[in-house]
């Protein structure tokens, strides 16, 4: 028996004309929020309150950032601008300051950080990678 193997499955469905479902619910919402802004408000505040709603409604409709729908850069930057964030960068200062010249070139061997192998380099990338043990 053989089946058939779905195709454009990343493409949604044109439902109402050239629209999707999903831009004509944003569009429908916006026209709708507008509508009753312009019924109760005066017509200058209403105006403040329809114009930026509707571009809203547009924006979720149409507009893509790469490739990507304006809700799910919306989202993004919601979770950014909410969530926490983590800052590990210490400065090291130098408590001696001494002049190149003066340094002798074992000196300057002894100063250098070597990277050292242990004996799980999986384990080290691992550590380092835990976030959780540098938060004091």
């Amino acid at each position: 028996m053989q089946f058939q193997t779905p195709q454009f499955i990343e493409v949604e469905d044109k439902i109402f004309g050239p629209l999707t479902f999903k831009q004509f619910l944003y569009l429908v919402g916006g026209g709708g929020v507008s509508f009753v802004a312009y019924q109760t408000l005066p017509f200058f505040f209403a105006l403040l309150v329809i114009v930026p709603i509707m571009s809203l409604a547009f924006s979720l409709s149409f507009v893509k950032i790469n490739e990507r729908p304006f809700i799910n850069i919306l989202e993004a930057a919601f979770n950014y601008g909410v969530k926490g964030k983590l800052y590990i960068w210490k400065k090291e200062t130098q408590n001696t300051q001494r002049h190149a010249s003066s340094i002798t070139p074992v000196e300057q061997s002894s100063n250098m950080k070597v990277p050292t192998l242990s004996q799980s380099k999986l384990r080290d990338m691992a550590w380092g990678l835990d976030v959780h043990t540098h938060i004091n």
